[in-house]
């Protein structure tokens, strides 16, 4: 049993995911609203963040809402997978983030919530696979897609009036 606030108890487990290696399961309704798992780790700055996962392909970097300190996470929170339809969201509450249902989920359910990434370099692909009707292919959040729209837009007319420039000096 996992016991997170004195009046709520419920159990948890880890288990293999068809949406990505491991998730989060369920074995005991859980209510809306209910806090389910506090995200926890070391806190760090996102300087030292800098290239901590880059040879990895899963990270459990989870950004608090004054921009500077990541967590770096460890512990059941952190096999929770994305969704774009998740039956959880995440709050920062008194500078702890927590995990928190959504919806009524029903026992066996896996656990889930919108990862809404951001902060990623252009280019690199943050793919989903939730597979749910919602699924917007990507876990990244709206913001940070239109971003990377724009910054690959300008990239590409650079690229091309430099070859523009470059035929051109060809011709002369």
């Amino acid at each position: 049993m996992l016991y997170l606030h004195p009046s709520v108890c419920m159990a948890l487990i880890v288990r293999s995911s068809p949406l990505h290696g491991a998730g989060v399961y369920t074995t005991t309704p859980i209510e809306s609203g209910e806090r389910v798992l506090e995200y926890t780790g070391p806190r760090l700055t996102k300087k030292q963040t800098e290239g901590m996962y880059a040879d990895s392909e899963v990270t459990y970097l989870f950004g608090m809402q004054d921009g500077k300190t990541v967590i770096d996470g460890f512990g059941t929170a952190a096999f929770v997978n994305h969704s774009c339809d998740p039956n959880c969201e995440t709050d920062q509450i008194n500078r702890r983030i927590w995990i928190i249902a959504a919806r009524d989920i029903k026992a066996g359910e896996e656990l889930t919530y919108d990862y809404n990434l951001y902060d990623v370099d252009p280019g690199d692909d943050a793919p989903c696979y939730c597979g749910t009707k919602e699924c917007r292919g990507t876990m990244l959040c709206p913001d940070e897609v239109a971003r990377h729209k724009r910054i690959m837009a300008q990239r590409k007319r650079r690229r091309e009036q430099k070859r523009s420039k470059q035929a051109r000096r060809k011709v002369a």
